[in-house]
């Protein structure tokens, strides 16, 4: 394939994207008032299980307190953003929540509630350490989020062998 071809194959494929997603993140964005949407909520904690694979509770009741305390931290983070961010992170969560932005800019084919968690790590190595910045971006967003929202709560620390501050 030649590369104007190719190239011209590339921003087809974007402005499609862009139309469709635009218009479902119209319809359905991912954050309402600053507040995760319903639907955001399994995305973060789908995504929740895969990037922390190693540092969640192994036994599935303590696992899913731990989730749903990193959604609710997830919650947090998104209400006190500022309102430009708050407006791209709302696209983008909109954008995976729905079932042809997942699987466009994600990669991932079956629904975040669905997803095994290596299906998700698999797609999230897609975004990456894809050939294209914008799903690079969204991965670095997302790993930062829900790396950020879980850490932040001091239960957590120990895990990683972080003692906490020290006492001034």
């Amino acid at each position: 394939m030649q590369r104007r071809t190719l190239l011209k194959l590339g921003l087809a494929s974007g402005a499609v994207l862009a139309l469709a997603g635009g218009a479902a993140v119209l319809l359905r964005p991912g954050l309402e008032q600053g507040r995760l949407a319903p639907a955001a909520r399994p995305l973060f904690a789908s995504l929740g299980r895969a990037i922390l694979q190693g540092t969640l509770p192994a036994e599935p009741g303590p696992q899913a307190r731990a989730l749903d305390g990193l959604v609710e931290r997830v919650d947090a983070l998104a209400q006190n953003l500022p309102l430009p961010v708050q407006a791209e992170l709302s696209e983008l969560v909109g954008l995976l929540c729905t079932a042809p932005g997942r699987r466009l800019l994600a990669g991932l084919a079956p629904g975040w509630e669905e997803a095994r968690p290596e299906e998700v790590r698999a797609a999230l190595d897609g975004m990456r350490f894809s050939a294209l910045a914008l799903r690079q971006q969204a991965y670095q967003a997302l790993h930062e989020i829900v790396g950020g929202a879980y850490f932040s709560e001091e239960s957590t620390w120990k895990v990683l062998g972080y003692p906490g501050p020290l006492a001034l």
